[in-house]
């Protein structure tokens, strides 16, 4: 995962190269702090996550953002901001539809047929508040995989709904935050 906070990040930050080149060129990396915004503008963020190779495809990438409310209770919000597949975000900054799944259930194995072996974006934060402290982090899910109390159960000959856990799993990877502090 690859994440940069800046105020002037374009969508061809995201399609170059050299995206790290970008980054650190245009803003501060994961564990940075984002100073005092200029006027009239909002944080954009250049966000890129490649595949395990030895797992799952990618289903998204989601930028999740925290703050304290005016009530001082913590608050946050999760936006879908590169979704696989030929999916659509909606206005809302989600992403309805599910990826789907590849796992056979009787032999624990997978499919890498839907999904991405890459994504990146340049994404806008449209609720920005200057005045407001916040902290923003990358987060990055892939397709369903088997879950080990799946394979376990394949391996000892029992089915799967007697373990009481779910099939397959969504393995998530996260970045580290940047902060943006009004000063």
């Amino acid at each position: 995962v690859r994440f940069f906070g800046g105020w002037n990040f374009d969508p061809a930050d995201a399609r170059g190269r050299d995206i790290a080149a970008a980054g650190y060129a245009k803003g501060v990396p994961m564990g940075g702090d984002l100073v005092k915004a200029p006027a009239g503008k909002a944080p954009t963020f250049l966000v890129a996550a490649a595949k395990d190779p030895m797992s799952g495809n990618l289903d998204r990438i989601q930028i999740v953002k925290g703050w304290l409310g005016k009530d001082g209770k913590a608050q946050e919000r999760i936006y879908d901001v590169a979704v696989s597949g030929g999916r659509s975000i909606g206005a809302d900054g989600r992403c309805a539809t599910a990826v789907g799944s590849t796992v056979d259930l009787a032999t624990g194995q997978y499919r890498n047929d839907i999904g991405a072996a890459e994504l990146h974006t340049v994404w806008r934060d449209p609720h920005f508040d200057p005045a407001q402290r916040a902290f923003y982090y990358a987060r990055v899910l892939e397709i369903p995989t088997p879950r080990y109390s799946l394979l376990d159960s394949i391996a000892l000959g029992r089915p799967w709904e007697d373990t009481g856990r779910p099939a397959t799993i969504q393995e998530r990877v996260y970045g580290s935050p940047i902060w943006y502090t009004p000063r």
